[in-house]
């Protein structure tokens, strides 16, 4: 690691820029890893790294232009102040060309502070209650199998505005896979974690035991429409997928599911039947996330003009109706709205609802429970209707008791339309996305209940 810190970088790249502005962010990351397959521990390993970033903005007479240039390492700093500045000079003028901020978020780190970091002794206690839960697997005659990882990201962005913001992120997450000898079942346990302080082995090894269990009555059933109980993990998964689409420019332009038909957006509509809420917020217990946004390429939904605009609490949608949607601060200005960032969390939950997933299994007659979705894909951005496959076990739900396991299916649902047809949620409880888990950890879902989910075809994936 280069005698530079961070901070150093950050300041010696703003006082080599001849740009009429610059933004700099230096992403100072470690991270440690477990990995475990048949009841025994295969790799472990621990990282470093760093990324520099440095944005130019330039003054062309036509308008301002951005441009971009990011290295690993510790670079050339002249070199890469140069680059973006010459980056910036062959970009064309930018139409979400706003001033810089220059007001500091409320929130942000001390400046000149360490990096935090983590190590593999964050595994301390986790490590040694996997070892049991291996042992009590073999006991069974069954195979584990599964992914740990625990990552410390420390963000340093400055910018010529004056701006000197740090924000330490936290982001960890266990997968655990059950398998029968033949590997003829297969389930699925995961969980995401700021510290590994809160996560239960034994609570995850039972709940993979327990749908192994369900596996070994085998039922087929044909594709159709089933009332089924989704899991936080899978509602989350299709949730991210709506808040992902949430850009207020292609609603406002027709080009998704938020845009009202005749003009403009669904801003005040109801989608959900249920009083439901979601929502992100910095400050979410458990869930925390920056304050300040940080933002590399423009996009429909952040813009680098923005990089360091505050990222408050914000209901996305409120009591069921659509009340937000994320906007840059150049279409704000452009339609008089107010600008509103993403924030690297989401919340969705019921008023007052109690109900477990357990207690909802119980109330129920006949239906399907999902474990996970993945292999995810967009077929309509219109009506955000996704399809993709079921995941380590569907179960058959039969007088309120798991009868057994189904084939797998693919599916085809939009989770806006899914929204007005949930007709129970269950308590929110943090839960790790399955399909997205690489990118975003930092979810809470209820269990939620859909009366005619959309079985689409019988998948022979296992």
């Amino acid at each position: 690691m280069s005698a530079l810190t961070a901070q150093q970088l950050a300041e010696k790249a703003l006082a080599a820029s001849t740009a009429d502005g610059c933004v700099v962010y230096v992403v100072e990351s470690t991270e440690a890893n477990l990995r475990w397959a048949s009841n025994s521990l295969t790799t472990n390993g621990a990282m470093r790294s760093r990324q520099v970033v440095v944005v130019s903005f330039v003054d062309g007479g036509a308008g301002m232009a951005a441009g971009t240039v990011a290295r690993t390492g510790t670079p050339d700093v002249a070199e890469l102040v140069a680059a973006s500045e010459q980056a910036a000079r062959d970009a064309g003028p930018a139409e979400d060309a706003v001033p810089l901020i220059s007001e500091e978020p409320p929130g942000a780190g001390e400046w000149d502070a360490d990096p935090a970091e983590t190590s593999i002794e964050v595994f301390a206690e986790f490590a040694p209650a996997l070892g049991e839960a291996f042992g009590a697997a073999r006991d069974r005659g069954d195979l584990l199998f599964g992914y740990a990882e625990h990552a410390m990201t420390t963000t340093y962005l400055g910018t010529s505005t004056g701006l000197r913001l740090r924000h330490d992120q936290p982001s960890g997450r266990v997968e655990l896979n059950g398998k029968s000898t033949d590997f003829s079942r297969s389930v699925w346990a995961g969980v995401g974690t700021r510290d590994f302080r809160d996560v239960s082995v034994p609570g995850l090894a039972g709940e993979v035991e327990r749908k192994l269990g369900w596996s070994k009555r085998r039922v087929d059933l044909p594709a159709g429409r089933y009332e089924t109980l989704l899991p936080p993990s899978a509602v989350s998964d299709l949730m991210l997928y709506a808040y992902w689409t949430m850009e207020a420019r292609d609603a406002d332009e027709g080009r998704n599911v938020y845009a009202r038909t005749g003009g403009g957006n669904r801003i005040g509509d109801r989608l959900a039947a249920l009083p439901l809420t979601l929502r992100s917020d910095p400050a979410a217990p458990g869930l925390e996330a920056a304050p300040f946004q940080v933002v590399g390429a423009s996009s429909g939904s952040a813009s680098v003009f923005d990089n360091g605009m505050a990222t408050p609490a914000v209901d996305w949608i409120s009591g069921g109706v659509l009340t937000n949607l994320v906007r840059t601060r150049a279409w704000a200005l452009k339609t008089t709205a107010p600008a509103v960032a993403a924030v690297d969390n989401l919340v969705l939950e019921a008023p007052d609802a109690t109900a477990t997933q357990d207690e909802m299994v119980a109330a129920t007659d006949r239906g399907l429970l999902l474990t996970t979705l993945w292999y995810i894909r967009e077929v309509d951005p219109q009506t955000l209707l996704l399809t993709g496959l079921t995941r380590d076990g569907v179960f058959l739900v039969e007088g309120g008791e798991v009868t057994g396991a189904v084939n797998n299916f693919r599916w085809n649902e939009s989770p806006v339309d899914l929204l007005g047809r949930i007709t129970e949620a269950g308590r929110t409880e943090r839960t790790l996305p399955r399909e997205w888990n690489d990118w975003f950890t930092r979810a809470a879902m209820p269990p939620v209940r859909v009366p005619d989910f959309n079985m689409s075809s019988v998948s022979p994936a296992s």
